[in-house]
């Protein structure tokens, strides 16, 4: 098994109690123009089950991008949005989303490469099984009676949605580096939550690229040795949020999104 694969977790809904369901991934060849301008052409999933693809072409490895990409790029951040509520009904194929999920895994970058992140894709049954078993439980334990409907309202909305990744940071990268660099040993920790930042929103904004809506949800640590044993997850895998994503229902578009002034923000000086 490929590291790959022990760092990206998928599970499916099984046709039978002894038949695990297939998983196939779609080829994904890219040109360097066509990395220009976003595009990207996918073939029709074959029955066999493969890995991934996780390795962009050689031609756009390191390459400059151009200025309509770069347009792209900015765009597709600024129109990432939280989706509430979301259908069962996917734009894409699930090997898509898979698809989506590995390559940001590969390409997200880490302290001294460390490559901390982990994830797990959760589709049909087990997504299910995540928020109207495992979270609604736990919930229902802290949750007084009198204030659970609202709550209630909420997993079932969460429910209702086509899949969850699941994002996990795993500490022994982490402390690897710690004993090899101790001078930083007290920052790797810190360092390793910004790359887990940048891997969730990075899976956000490339799946709703592809026209799914999502949103990021935080039910850790409630939840966390309940998914640990449910999925069968590596003791030193510690969870860090829920992208909840599925198809876009209509008219229930996110509403206008202010900003502050940028110059509150930003402070630029030169010599």
């Amino acid at each position: 098994m490929s590291k790959l694969l022990k760092s990206l977790c998928c599970f499916l809904p099984s046709r039978s109690s002894t038949t695990a369901a297939s998983t196939t991934t779609r080829s994904v060849s890219t040109t360097a123009a066509a990395a220009a301008a976003a595009a990207t052409t996918t073939s029709t999933p074959k029955p066999s089950v493969t890995e991934p693809k996780t390795t962009p072409p050689a031609s756009t490895m390191g390459s400059v991008p151009t200025a309509s990409a770069t347009e792209t790029f900015l765009g597709l951040l600024e129109s990432r949005r939280s989706f509430y509520p979301l259908s069962k009904t996917l734009p894409v194929a699930e090997s898509r989303v898979q698809e989506i999920v590995s390559r940001a895994l590969q390409a997200v970058p880490s302290s001294f490469n460390s490559q901390s992140n982990r994830a797990v894709v959760l589709f049909g049954a087990a997504h299910d099984k995540l928020w109207s078993g495992i979270t609604t439980e736990a919930l229902r334990k802290v949750v007084p009676a009198e204030q659970w409907e609202p709550t209630g309202q909420k997993m079932a909305m969460f429910g209702g949605a086509a899949g969850t990744v699941l994002f996990f940071e795993d500490s022994e990268p982490v402390k690897k580096l710690q004993e090899g660099f101790p001078i930083y040993a007290d920052r790797f920790p810190t360092w390793a939550t910004h790359s887990s930042a940048m891997l969730q929103l990075a899976v956000w904004t490339a799946l709703e690229s592809e026209g799914l809506g999502a949103n990021l949800q935080h039910y850790n640590p409630l939840i966390d040795a309940q998914v640990a044993e449910e999925w069968k997850i590596p003791s030193s895998w510690t969870l860090t949020a829920q992208l909840v994503f599925g198809g876009r229902v209509e008219g229930q578009e996110p509403g206008e999104k202010t900003f502050q002034p940028v110059e509150e923000k930003l402070k630029v000086f030169s010599a």
